[in-house]
């Protein structure tokens, strides 16, 4: 949500090329407008479009300013609607200082107020907008521009990363709270940005910073400090993501790439983590042991990260362990009980979701453990929690989580085997046969990915008027992720049910224009082909997935997307990536913007 990307030093003659290729690199967080910032010999060039990058590069095509220095962003609306004059960079009534935020500003009414009074005028609706004129007022009263920067973001009050250049000096001033910002270190050369992708072209080696550092970077280096001005040390880390993980690598959609990442991410992900011939469990940071003092755990998370949660709590509660999933964002008002035999475990993809964090930091103020589940090494809740297990997918650039969603599953069926064996103190019944399935998946998506049906399968029901999908136990998820990866992209009514639920209500909405999209995993199987029945005597289309073996489920299904036999905690895995496939084909043949669906967002750094 919203991209921040600024660079200083190196050749002069390059800042703008390189900032819009790190806007371009952005895009993937959703965005309605872009603009960029150049200072060369006097103030900063502002020039900013609604829409797409391209029409910014339009606003260019007749006058490229040079200059070594500059800021961009890709804005997503918060405050006032899509228009030029809401696209940011913002600046100051003198057009001496040029700012890019993302967040939110909560006291913006109150400090906007209080600058039209003493003169200010305001061009857009923006919250971001008081900040260039709130340095403004002190750069006025004598300050520096550092000095200014640090007095205005005291005044600040919500969630936020702020970029800002100035007339006055070479320089790039940037903090961050609440929203992420990390900076890239290259020969003479910096960035600075809200995601390591938006520079990945240009250096793998990053700076993290932490909420509350304020950074000042100058063409001979950086400096960055507390909100109090003290110095610290934030180490600079090797990035292992290559420029070409982040491209489309010659698919049509960066999440047609992403799906067909998915034997590559899951190796991975188990890759020196499982024994499957001695049924042990390795998982780095965590020994034997490690989580003997866990009386409960809950999974706070949101979106698929959440759906993800739900089975990660199903694979606990069957071993023994207390285990339940929240919504993130409901966690701080159900207020379940915490304590220190309490483990809170925050599944967030980019690591940087607000809701969770919040979720998170609220379960440590309350004497809880806590554990984030991330694919980012760097992220703000790898470096809060307690502990972290990366789940090494790589990076994902389509709105619609894919790979990272079956890398999420995996990551957590290992971390419940080491916890089922640490509280319990014995393995699952059946780890080895599980752990046996784990290392099999590879090989099964890719027979899914090589042999699909779903193409087909999705044009036959392309004119439905809703589509539903059904599952018990652990891929009762699967089916609400099934359901929430289909509307989010083909912008079709898709709801999500437990099976069992279906009669109790769901029921009155099928019709025949309703197909049924019903998971089997070999387990219950029974139970779920009863619904199937309910459902076809109303007339529904149903269409199964679920493996050859299951001969009965064929007997009374329209349609079957198949897959490989396994193990039925695994067959949910195999299961997500068909529903992925049948979402996938059902928003290409509707035309719709597969990576970039409308009023969505891949990163939710704001509450």
């Amino acid at each position: 949500m919203c991209g921040i990307i600024a660079r200083i030093g190196g050749d002069d003659d390059s800042a703008v090329d390189e900032l819009l290729t790190g806007l371009e690199n952005l895009e993937y967080r959703g965005y309605d407008s872009a603009g960029l910032a150049i200072k060369n010999g006097g103030g900063p060039e502002v020039f900013k479009r609604q829409g797409e990058i391209s029409h910014l590069k339009d606003a260019l095509a007749d006058e490229v300013p040079d200059g070594g220095l500059g800021i961009g962003h890709t804005r997503w609306s918060t405050h006032g609607p899509p228009s030029d004059a809401n696209a940011h960079p913002h600046t100051d009534c003198t057009g001496e200082v040029a700012v890019v935020h993302n967040g939110i500003i909560e006291n913006y009414d109150e400090l906007k107020a209080g600058l039209r009074a003493r003169g200010h005028a305001f061009e857009s609706d923006t919250d971001t907008e008081v900040i260039p004129h709130l340095v403004e007022e002190r750069l006025a009263a004598g300050a520096d521009p550092e000095t200014a920067f640090r007095e205005t973001i005291e005044k600040l009050s919500g969630s936020y990363a702020v970029a800002m250049i100035t007339k006055h000096d070479h320089a790039v001033y940037a903090t961050r709270r609440g929203s992420p910002l990390v900076l890239g270190v290259d020969d003479g050369e910096y960035f600075l940005a809200s995601d390591v992708p938006a520079f990945l072209d240009f250096t793998d080696d990053v700076v993290y910073l932490d909420d509350g550092d304020v950074v000042i970077v100058k063409p001979d280096g950086h400096r960055i400090s507390t909100t109090e001005g003290e110095t610290v040390e934030r180490s600079v880390q090797t990035v292992e993501w290559d420029p070409e993980d982040a491209g489309k690598g010659g698919y049509d959609h960066y999440m047609l790439k992403e799906i067909h990442e998915q034997p590559a991410a899951l190796r991975q992900t188990l890759r020196g983590r499982a024994d499957p011939t001695t049924g042990d469990i390795d998982l780095e940071d965590f020994p034997a042991g490690t989580f003997e003092d866990v009386e409960r755990v809950q999974f706070v998370a949101c979106g698929t990260s959440y759906h993800a949660g739900l089975v990660g709590a199903q694979f606990l509660s069957s071993g023994g362990v207390p285990a339940q999933a929240f919504l993130a964002s409901e966690y701080a008002t159900s207020q379940p009980p915490v304590d220190e035999g309490t483990l809170v475990v925050g599944v967030t993809q980019s690591g940087e979701t607000a809701d969770t964090l919040s979720a998170l930091r609220r379960a440590n103020a309350s004497g809880a453990r806590t554990l984030a589940v991330t694919n980012v090494v760097g992220s703000t809740a790898a470096r809060e929690c307690d502990d972290a297990l990366f789940i090494r997918a790589g990076p994902e650039i389509g709105v619609a989580a894919t790979k990272t969603f079956s890398s999420q599953v995996v990551s957590l069926g290992l971390l419940a085997e080491r916890m089922v064996r640490d509280v319990t103190g014995s393995r699952t019944d059946d780890a080895r046969a599980r752990l046996e399935a784990l290392s099999d998946l590879p090989g099964h998506v890719q027979q899914i990915l090589d042999y699909t049906s779903a193409r087909r399968v999705a044009e036959n029901y392309r004119d439905s008027e809703a589509y539903f999908f059904i599952g018990r136990g652990t891929v009762r998820p699967v089916a609400l992720e099934g359901a929430l990866k289909f509307k989010e992209i083909s912008y079709e009514h898709a709801e999500g049910f437990a099976a069992g639920e279906l009669k109790h209500g769901p029921l009155a909405l099928v019709t025949p224009e309703t197909p049924i999209f019903a998971v089997f995993t070999g387990r219950n199987d029974e139970k779920t082909l009863g619904n199937v029945k309910e459902a076809e005597a109303r007339g529904a289309p149903v269409v199964a997935v679920a493996s050859d073996g299951q001969e009965s489920v064929h007997q009374y299904a329209d349609e079957v997307l198949t897959i490989p036999d396994t193990h039925p905690d695994v067959a949910g895995v195999l299961a997500n990536v068909q529903l992925q496939l049948l979402s996938y084909h059902a928003a290409d043949l509707l035309d719709r913007s597969i990576d970039k669906p409308r009023n969505l967002a891949k990163s939710v750094t704001v509450e």
